[in-house]
């Protein structure tokens, strides 16, 4: 448990002091923040409504999935790894630490702009407060494990940056951060299922701001919980200590097994219209 906790303070203390996970864990979702704060209320007064959600989702999202990935494989890289498994250090607790720390970074940052849209920009404030918080870990948790399984089957640090487009670009077009869903055309709508941030933005405005949603958001409650589980588990399972070991459990083909809830809850919104 000590080991646990002092690598822990060792990771937490790194994403402060390297200039790189500091940029993309702090500067560049607060920056974002304040330029669509500025921009978006002007161009669209209704931003406002959505405004805390969309912002705390987008910054979970940036560190998680653009920030968590790339040290991972760098790690794996350099052979720290191998002198973990060496040491006995579980999977588990290899990806974890990052993980926790990364997630961590990322509500500090999601805190600071929870207070600067209230009390500056005029945000609207959820209902349920204690809802938006608990949906807002859910969520981060559902970041965290899959940057996780990215940073797990990336073969280098390149291959990380596809991974993560792959998520982050299309949630910035369809995923409700933006715009809302229900604005977008009705045969693309279903294909908004298939990102993490549609669910976690219809279960915060459907359940911590009592809003019309287009989804259930216990439904998209349920698909994040899901993906978090089949996430991390992936992730501990395709883990590979070293680059130069060939003894991979699974192909990393596997991890589009992650997609299972959100490829099911497509279906069933498609099967409902």
């Amino acid at each position: 448990m000590t080991a646990f906790v002092n690598h822990f303070g060792f990771e937490f203390k790194t994403g402060l002091r390297n200039a790189n996970q500091l940029f993309i864990n702090y500067l560049f979702p607060l920056g974002f923040f304040l330029m669509i704060a500025f921009i978006m209320p002007q161009i669209n007064p209704a931003f406002r409504d959505t405004m805390l959600p969309a912002m705390v989702i987008f910054t979970v999202l940036a560190s998680n999935i653009l920030g968590l990935p790339s040290p991972i494989v760098e790690s794996r890289e350099a052979g720290i790894y191998r002198s973990f498994k060496i040491n006995g250090v579980p999977a588990g607790s290899i990806l974890s630490i990052p993980m926790i720390t990364t997630i961590f970074h990322s509500l500090i940052a999601s805190a600071i702009i929870i207070v600067l849209g209230i009390t500056v920009f005029d945000g609207l404030a959820p209902v349920d407060w204690p809802m938006f918080v608990l949906l807002t870990i859910i969520t981060a948790l559902t970041c965290g494990t899959l940057g996780a399984l990215i940073g797990v089957i990336s073969g280098n640090a390149r291959a990380t940056v596809l991974w993560s487009q792959l998520i982050f670009l299309p949630s910035m077009l369809i995923g409700g951060l933006m715009m809302p869903i229900s604005i977008l055309p009705k045969a693309v709508q279903p294909f908004a299922a298939l990102l993490p941030t549609t669910h976690a933005m219809q279960a915060m405005l459907g359940l911590a701001y009592q809003a019309e949603t287009v989804f259930n958001p216990w439904l998209s409650t349920f698909v994040l919980l899901v993906s978090t589980f089949l996430a991390f588990s992936l992730a501990i399972y395709l883990f590979n200590w070293d680059n130069r070991n060939n003894a991979r459990r699974g192909h990393p083909l596997m991890a589009l097994a992650v997609l299972l809830p959100y490829v099911i809850s497509m279906v069933y919104i498609l099967s409902a219209s």
